[in-house]
């Protein structure tokens, strides 16, 4: 049965270097008379990939441990969904799963108008690219990371699932990760389509024929990147959602490149500009997403979250390098027709900045986290780099590009104000909003200028996308939601972390201690026994002024196959302000509990902003509808940065 699996994805591999070889013949030839055969041959591929995954999900589910990958990754103890999630715990079955995602994609986009009524060139062009990839991850599955590896004889039970993954966060993070990695792929193969067949003109452009998988694409990638940080803030038990380690790292710097992407479209769609660099910054979302798989299993790095070291490092890099030179290389040598951009001092100049601020971060984080192998040249002992690197470099970049997002909006296209009211009003906000918060007694410059821009990005996105010359249009709704969620994203980050207070304490049975106007008293500690792991939890109750907030029960946990490593259950008390953040650290001989007690200033309001981050682009999906912006030119909805 398993051989059958391996082999569905070796003729997956071997469809897709064909039907790419025969659609290279044809542009070859200046001909399309297999074009019909290599439009077919996506099921091939798309059907393989299918099979194979729903073999390996039945081995999971029946805990077949005569394959290796059940074995490593689930055990008799493990419930079936975690079980069933264990697809993409492992390197191999995580390959698969995005390989099967990218061929999905591409099926998806097969069947729709667009894609039959692209010229044949463009679509020899589109199905070349697209079958590349999908050889690339056939040999990946076949040679180097193969999840169909039996075992001889079968163990009576499996190593059991790493704890830290048995949580609701790791459910649907991973997927969303591979649902944004793999959403890109199609854009990005029809951008280059495009840019070589040399149609443009007689065709509408890329991202609007792609719009659903470039929109769906960065939709999901922004919520696999939150629940990542959700996941590191319940389950990790430090007190933080982001410590810039190299996978967390790996995962932003796509969304930094798509976001780019994503406003120098804008241009392109309203103004007739940026072609070129368009199709660069597609096709290098795509190559991003394929070089964060890199850094997290070839090794090169050492990381909580990484696979370690691996067989796929070696392709991967080769296939980052070749598709970085093709990003580079075929804008290039295409014709450009646009026309000059705009000053600073307009719309088009402020939309020419935010993704040159997004790229710059994108740069400056690739190169702080590959930064203990770039400096082995001349160092025989290279160290990285910590958090407060990033903290001083990226923090005033980003609000920086907030201000710039603040202020963007209230311009003309051409330079000039686009309402002088509605600019002295986010002028009004901005400055009110940072004499508050000074007075308030929070005046470190960074996240002061921070909440100040944030609050005037909200004000300006609910002014805008509700007082529209046409009424209220879904699209307009989605992209200034957009810009909601991020400011209140924004304000969660600026108060949750430098005005967070932590403190570890030690409590007696009955013992109380005050911290931050929070007063914990300890109920009980005591050790209990349970299905495959022993947890020691502590009870403490919460009180402020003298009325009751609830009870923290904070755990600390040894699982029976994972040694004396010791994993934490944390506890929280949420609120719209302050959220009680408690992390159990163990218990001394003297039966006193040891407390790492956590007071996080709006960090729910990160959640929040999160949330309306990855739901309202979905209106972007919406049908076009024709608004006058401004400036005495008719554009389309949902697009004003």
């Amino acid at each position: 049965m398993y051989l059958f699996a391996y082999i569905m994805q070796a003729t997956a591999m071997i469809t897709a270097i064909c039907g790419a070889a025969l659609a290279l013949l044809d542009l070859w030839q200046g001909r399309c008379a297999t074009l019909r055969l290599v439009e077919k041959a996506h099921w091939i591929v798309t059907g393989g990939l299918a099979l194979a995954a729903a073999l390996l999900l039945h081995a999971l589910f029946w805990q077949d441990y005569g394959l290796k990958y059940v074995a490593d990754y689930t055990d008799n103890l493990l419930p079936v969904f975690y079980r069933l999630t264990a697809f993409w715990a492992g390197q191999q079955g995580s390959m698969l799963f995005w390989a099967l995602m990218v061929a999905m994609g591409g099926t998806a986009f097969a069947l729709t108008r667009a894609a039959n009524n692209l010229l044949p060139a463009t679509r020899l062009w589109f199905w070349a690219f697209f079958y590349c990839v999908m050889a690339f991850f056939g040999l990946i599955l076949t040679s180097f990371s193969n999840p169909f590896i039996m075992q001889t004889p079968a163990p009576a039970d499996g190593g059991g699932l790493n704890p830290l993954l048995q949580h609701p966060g790791m459910i649907i993070h991973p997927p969303l990760l591979f649902l944004g990695y793999g959403g890109f792929t199609v854009p990005a193969c029809l951008a280059l389509a495009q840019c070589l067949a040399g149609k443009r003109a007689e065709e509408s452009a890329w991202f609007i024929l792609t719009r659903p998988f470039l929109l769906g694409a960065w939709i999901f990638l922004t919520a696999g990147i939150l629940l990542g940080a959700w996941w590191a803030y319940l389950e990790l038990g430090w007190g933080g959602y982001w410590a810039w380690d190299p996978v967390e790292n790996a995962s932003l710097v796509p969304w930094l490149v798509a976001t780019a992407a994503l406003h120098t479209i804008i241009l392109q769609e309203r103004r007739g500009k940026l072609a070129r660099a368009n199709v660069y910054l597609m096709v290098m979302t795509m190559v991003s997403a394929f070089f964060a798989t890199f850094l997290v299993r070839s090794g090169v790095i050492d990381s909580v979250h990484a696979f370690g070291n691996g067989p796929v490092g070696l392709p991967l890099a080769v296939f980052v390098i070749s598709a970085t030179a093709i990003a580079i290389f075929v804008p290039l040598a295409t014709r450009s027709e646009s026309a000059p951009l705009e000053g600073l001092a307009s719309r088009e100049g402020m939309l020419t900045l935010v993704p040159w601020f997004l790229l710059a971060l994108g740069a400056i984080i690739i190169t702080a986290t590959m930064w203990p192998v770039i400096s082995r040249i001349w160092s025989p002992s290279p160290a990285g780099l910590d958090a407060s690197f990033y903290n001083k470099v990226c923090l005033p970049l980003a609000t920086l590009l907030l201000v710039i997002m603040a202020a963007c909006p209230w311009l003309g296209w051409k330079g000039g104000l686009r309402s002088k009211g509605g600019a002295l009003a986010a002028l009004l906000v901005f400055s009110a909003t940072a004499a508050g918060v000074w007075t308030l007694g929070y005046r470190e410059p960074v996240p002061l200028v921070a909440t100040a821009a944030a609050a005037s990005i909200a004000w300006g996105a609910v002014l805008l996308a509700f007082c529209g010359k046409v009424g209220i249009d879904p699209r307009l709704l989605g992209a200034f939601g957009t810009h909601l969620g991020i400011a209140l994203a924004t304000i969660g980050i600026a108060f949750s972390g430098p005005y967070s207070i932590e403190k570890d304490v030690s409590l007696a049975s009955g013992a109380s201690e005050t911290v931050g106007g929070y007063t914990l008293t300890l109920k009980d500690i005591s050790v209990s026994r349970h299905p495959g792991y022993e947890a020691l939890t502590g009870v403490f109750s919460v009180a402020r002024g003298g009325d009751a907030l609830g009870t923290l029960a904070p755990e600390r946990r040894i699982y029976d196959k994972f040694g004396s490593m010791q994993f934490s259950q944390v506890d929280t008390i949420p609120g719209p302000g302050d959220e009680l953040y408690a992390s159990l650290m163990g218990m001394d001989d003297a039966g006193r509990a040891h407390l790492r007690f956590s007071i996080k200033p709006l960090v729910n309001w990160l959640w929040v902003g999160g949330a309306i981050m990855s739901l309202l682009p979905l209106m972007g999906l919406a049908r076009r509808r024709k608004r006058d912006d401004g400036d005495g030119n008719a554009g389309t909805a949902g697009n004003d940065g």
